[in-house]
Formats: structure tokens, sequence, C-alpha cells
């Protein structure tokens, strides 16, 4: 009969955080073995040392490499993939031999731990039983004696080894998090938590319940000081108290046409960070409830250069604000009225950012295929701010060269007849079967997105929440074998 397979969880370092389960897998064990490194000291074994017998046979795994030099014709990959099997196999030999064996892992074994690729390989093969293991991620929250996440908040576990705008973007749009294996990524992973605006933030843990264990404010630590076990934190930040700034910042957020699932990392970074959300209530609502204290100030959709000013006002106080606009804020949006207020004397000192989002017409062009797919003109018919001569007259020009158009605002409660006049003239110019896109609620819960063509669309069934793109003489509209219409706009223009 073939013998039993244990992944041991140690914990973090201090023999006294090894559980129960633990202990008894050691001494039912025929096979301790460990992974070290090449100088053969295993953390692992020390950890559990009071509890290895001299009846144990012990196996040690040592890793043939620490770093990525190597002549493996297979890289640093081959090399570990290499080591790995004769490892396992090694494994094999006592299992098959009837033998039980216990695999020691500091922490938690299947946690960013070495037991895991022994386990991939075995544990389909044996009974296997895995027992967990206290992680650092817990041990660094204990001493630093702060929550990690509370409530709504969301965790991020990070290893420090990504790129540094993957880790900015990761950092910037999450709660709470823990960015493992520093050592010599701790410059990459210090900037990259500068330019999140987390740095203020971050704490530093080194060998949590381990000898020379260390903690402190991360923007105060030496890099060359820094090795392999240590973490940075970014901590629970309920009930933590608002910075005192002389002066805050605002930062115009697009959020895409629907809300969380549009953010980019850069733009949820904002929102996560900020004071205070000011913004359109019906934008303001799809903000996700980020964390308690943020203060959010909702308004009606026609008080833009108001709500401009009470942003902008609050900055100059301290806070750091997110505007909150749908789609790009840079497009028929508010940018526009929080750079015009901005640029007043009295708010010359008030640092003003604006982050692109998910434009309603990229939006409503992906649900309809590719009809973006050459040069196009955006208009909106809105003729609340500019007169219907002058909309109409764009309309002849961007139709007379032959553009794919996005039309903004087509219709309203109040603004009825935008959509049939705009058809109507449009019909002059263009043939009656050019496709039209009628994109509502893209990425909503009521999304609808119909091809027709340009002589049967319904005035009546445009709203404010659709956006209509009109073909241009190549845009193609087909029909697929799932019975869905495709549109696109060929690159080459015939």
């Amino acid at each position: 009969m073939s013998g039993k397979l244990y992944g041991v969880g140690l914990g973090p370092g201090d023999p006294n955080l090894m559980t129960v389960a633990a202990v008894r897998a050691i001494a039912a064990a025929d096979v301790i073995a460990y992974h070290s490194a090449r100088h053969g000291r295993s953390i692992a074994r020390s950890i559990a040392a009071e509890h290895i017998r001299e009846d144990h046979v012990e196996e040690r795994l040592m890793y043939p490499l620490t770093v990525e030099t190597t002549d493996h014709p297979g890289g640093y990959r081959g090399a570990l993939d290499d080591f790995y099997e004769e490892a396992s196999a090694r494994l094999a030999a006592h299992l098959d031999a009837g033998r039980t064996v216990a695999v020691l892992a500091e922490g938690d074994p299947l946690f960013y731990g070495s037991y895991q690729h022994m386990h991939k390989r075995l544990a389909h093969r044996y009974d296997t039983t895995v027992i967990p293991g206290v992680t650092s991620v817990s041990a660094a929250a204990a001493r630093l004696g702060e929550p990690l996440c509370e409530a709504e908040e969301v965790l991020t576990i990070i290893p420090g080894t990504l790129p540094e705008d993957e880790l900015t973007a990761r950092l910037a749009g999450t709660d709470s998090a823990v960015v493992m294996k520093l050592g010599r990524t701790f410059p990459t992973v210090r900037r990259a938590l500068e330019r999140a605006g987390r740095l203020d933030d971050a704490r530093y843990v080194e060998r949590a319940f381990m000898a020379g264990e260390r903690t402190a404010t991360l923007a105060e630590v030496d890099p060359a000081s820094v090795p392999y076990f240590s973490v940075a934190v970014l901590p629970s930040r309920i009930d933590q108290e608002a910075p005192v700034r002389e002066r805050g910042e605002v930062v115009v957020v697009g959020t895409g046409p629907a809300g969380a699932p549009w953010l980019t990392p850069e733009s949820r970074g904002a929102l996560v960070n900020a004071d205070d959300l000011v913004g359109y209530t019906t934008y303001v609502d799809r903000v996700p409830v980020l964390r308690p204290g943020q203060r959010r100030h909702g308004s009606d959709n026609k008080v833009e250069s108001e709500r401009a000013e009470f942003a902008l006002d609050l900055a100059r106080r301290g806070r750091r604000v997110a505007v909150v606009s749908g789609g790009d804020p840079g497009v028929f949006a508010m940018a526009t009225a929080v750079l015009e207020v901005a640029s007043e004397p009295r708010y010359a000192d008030v640092p003003v950012r604006v982050l692109p989002g998910v434009t309603a017409a990229n939006a409503a062009a992906a649900a309809a295929g590719a009809p973006l797919g050459h040069d196009y003109a955006t208009i909106s018919l809105s003729d609340r701010l500019k007169p219907w001569d002058v909309i109409a007259e764009r309309l002849r020009a961007a139709a007379g060269a032959d553009l794919v158009l996005a039309l903004y605002n087509p219709g309203s409660k109040s603004r009825t007849h935008q959509v049939a006049a705009a058809r109507d003239l449009l019909l002059e110019l263009r043939s009656p079967e050019t496709p039209v896109v009628v994109a509502r609620d893209v990425g909503g819960p009521e999304q609808s997105v119909r091809v027709v063509t340009l002589k049967t669309l319904e005035p009546s069934e445009v709203d404010m929440r659709t956006l209509l793109l009109i073909g241009s003489s190549q845009t193609r509209a087909v029909e697929r074998g799932d019975g869905r219409t495709i549109t696109w706009t060929p690159r080459r223009y015939g």
C-alpha cells in the first residue's frame, strides 16, 4: 500500500504558532521533507525542529539556484521544473514504499509556498492531506496591530515581482493590500505606492514572528536594508483620520457608460482615495461603496458650473475631491465645466486632473461590432447650449464628408424633435439603407443594441439614454448565424 502525503503549514516562524494538526502530522510521519536554499539551511525545518525525531528520515530538497541566472536550456523556469520533478520523484519513492511523508512549509502550504509544486505532482496519485498554517499576511497584520480589512473593504494580495505599472494599478484600485516578495523589488513597490497615492498609508513588516522582526512606516525604510522575508501592508482605512492638507486637489473621473465594471484602475484609485465625491446624482450613485467617511455630494444634471465651483472650494480647504462623470469626462461631460471654472484666478493654485473613461460611443460601437472602424464625427443633438442651426450645419458637413456619426443626447422629455429632424436631414445626403445602431443603456441592466436603417429609424424609440451611430457609405451590416446583426466600417476607403 502507498504511504500518505502531508503538506504541513508551520505558520510564519514562531513554533508556538504551529497548529495541533501540524504537530500531529509530523509525529505520524516517517519522512520529513523540507526545501532549502543552496546553503542548506531551511526555515521550515528550524520552525519544526523540536518535533523532529532522530528516527525520522529527512529529505532536504535543495534548490539548484536562487537567482534567475542559469545556463539551463529551458532558462530559470526550466531549471526549477526539473528540480521539482526530481524532488517529487524522491518523495514518490518513499510513498510507494508505504512511508508517510510530511512536507514542511513555512506559512501556509498553498500560499506562495514551495510545497504546492509537490502537491501538483503527487496529490492525484497518493492519499494527501494539506494542513493550513498562519500566513505572513495575518502575521504582519497582527504585528502591526491594525485591521487589514473591515465591512465591505477589499483586500488584495500582490507579488512585488509584478511590473511597476501593474503594481500601481492594483494598489490604486483596492482598499487594503499586502505586497509580498519584497527584497530587491522594494524600490519598485515603493514607487508604485507613491504613484498610486498610497505611500503615506503603507506599513512595513519584516520577519514577522521571527528573530530580527521589524515594523515601520514604509516611507521611512532604507531600501538597502529590506530582506526577502518582508511585506508591505496597506491596512484598513475605516476610522482612519483624514490627513490635514493645506491644499487638496480635484480629479475629474470618467466612470464609463455604466459604472463599476467599466472603471479603469486609475479611475477606481482616484475614487478610492477621494475624501469627497461630487457629481450628478445618477453618476455618483453608480460608484460602488468605497469606504466609510467618504462624503458624497449629488446634484441635478443642470448645475455643472455650480458643481465645479463647489468641488474646487472643497479642494481649497484641503479636501481631495473626485468629480464623477459618466463615460469620458472630456466628451460632452464634466471636464470642460471644471476646467472653465478652475481657470478663474481664485482657483489658480488648485491642482486639477482629468482621468479618461470609456466613452458611450466606444461602448456602443463595441456592442454592435466595429462601426467606428474608420473616420467618424461626434455630435451632440442637444440644442440647450448651442442653436439647432449650428447642429444642422455640422450634420450636413459631416455627412457630406461621408463620416460615420456618433450622435449624443438625441432626445429627452423636453426635446422631442431632434432625432426626426436629424434623420430627415441625413436622408438628403445618405442612402436610406445606411446602417444605424440604436444603442440604449449600454453596459446597464436594460441594454438594448439594435441595427436598423436610416429610413426605418423611429424617433419615438430614442431617449436620453440612447446613443445613435449613423454609418457612412462604407459601413456594412451583416446578420450572423446566431441571429445577431453586426456592423463594421472597413479601414480601407473604397
